[in-house]
């Protein structure tokens, strides 16, 4: 669609008075500062050095030429040329569009294991169209299952990869969870695992999660998940200012084992644009030794008590037993996830595991909406 405009120059900002009766305001020092001369032509990273002009600069003239906006600067700078129809979409105060904008839908206990969003592993393998389609609705429930993987421990890697790189980690690029004689980690042992995010301790916790199921014969071993935004969500009708303990004051977090000690601090609850509810950080396995101020002390402790309760209230929890050949994947830093105890002594059970960054995840997105647009009829 093509926008017709008129310029109106006012003491340091352009006006463009559209033909629907609209009209926008751009900052000349963002018209200067975002002039496409001022981008490689080949990466499309900005080359234009921002303190080469003053902040009160103001353009000689603006006039509209061929459904553009140009504008002639003071001295010998070259005119910027601006297609409108790019201004209009971008114009100041308004967020880009962005594909990998996927709000989330909080789930509870009701979801039920049938309402986690499946998709067939040929298909994401195979298909851009399904991939892209997996991925939006993995991002907006936070969860899901790709079911039919090979009897191959590569295969649930090869569907991550199709997403990015794998995120690698003092315990590999790789894990599998299995009962071990000697373990570093409660994953790799047959107790049952509360509900927690994966690597608290690290300063950026891995973002999505992908366990791909290759045995699980053993009496026992169900899988538990939690989606921390709804919990989060009740806290703050429940408790206002125990939920805001929770977001506002940093703990550590700790790993340590014979090779590594790995540390860092941060809230249980990280808050993002419109203070609305973005991650979750909660595994009190990991949880270092408190040293908080003892004053919020007691009211911290009621706190992060009462949203370990309700991680465990069957209200928000969805259970399942996965099978053979499915892989469950998560938003680590959203959904917690779990398991009951087994018994090896009646059957093995072995997942295999790996990590995305969240980015990764988001830039997939972004390149298939990409591909996709132009394949589009005009």
């Amino acid at each position: 669609m093509r926008h017709m405009a008129r310029a109106r120059l006012e003491a340091r900002q352009l006006w463009l008075d559209w033909a629907d009766g609209g009209s926008d305001a751009f900052p000349y020092i963002w018209l200067r500062d975002t002039d496409p001369a001022g981008f490689h032509p080949r990466t499309g990273e900005r080359v234009f050095d921002l303190t080469s002009v003053p902040l009160d600069l103001a353009p000689e003239a603006a006039r509209i030429e061929d459904e553009a906006l140009v504008l002639d600067w003071p001295g010998d700078a070259a005119p910027s040329r601006f297609d409108l129809n790019w201004l209009r979409e971008n114009r100041p105060g308004r967020r880009r569009p962005d594909p990998a904008h996927v709000p989330a839908s909080s789930w509870r206990g009701d979801l039920g294991a049938a309402g986690i969003p499946r998709a067939r592993a040929a298909d994401v393998a195979e298909s851009d169209a399904a991939l892209a389609d997996w991925l939006r609705r993995s991002k907006a429930m936070g969860l899901s299952i790709v079911e039919g993987l090979a009897d191959d421990v590569e295969a649930g890697c090869r569907i991550a990869r199709r997403i990015g790189f794998l995120r690698e980690t003092n315990f590999g690029v790789t894990f599998e969870v299995v009962s071990k004689p000697d373990p570093n980690n409660l994953a790799y042992t047959a107790d049952a695992l509360p509900l927690h995010t994966d690597l608290t301790n690290q300063e950026l916790p891995p973002g999505w999660q992908f366990l791909h199921c290759l045995a699980n014969e053993a009496e026992g071993g169900g899988s538990v998940f939690c989606d921390g935004v709804a919990v989060a969500e009740d806290l703050a009708l429940e408790d206002p200012e125990g939920f805001e303990l929770l977001a506002s004051v940093d703990i550590p977090f700790r790993f340590h084992d014979a090779e590594t000690d790995i540390r860092t601090r941060k809230t249980v609850i990280r808050r993002g644009e419109g203070g609305r509810v973005e991650e979750i950080c909660f595994n009190a396995h990991l949880a270092d030794i408190l040293d908080i101020d003892p004053a919020i002390m007691p009211g911290y402790y009621a706190a992060y008590r009462r949203l370990m309760q309700m991680t465990r209230d069957p209200a928000y929890l969805v259970t399942l037993k996965l099978k053979a050949g499915e892989m469950v994947v998560f938003d680590n830093r959203r959904v917690l996830h779990g398991r009951a105890a087994f018994d090896p002594s009646t059957g093995f059970r072995h997942l295999r595991g790996c990590y995305v960054d969240r980015g990764e995840f988001d830039s997939r997105m972004r390149v298939l909406a990409r591909a996709a647009a132009r394949t589009e009829p005009v």
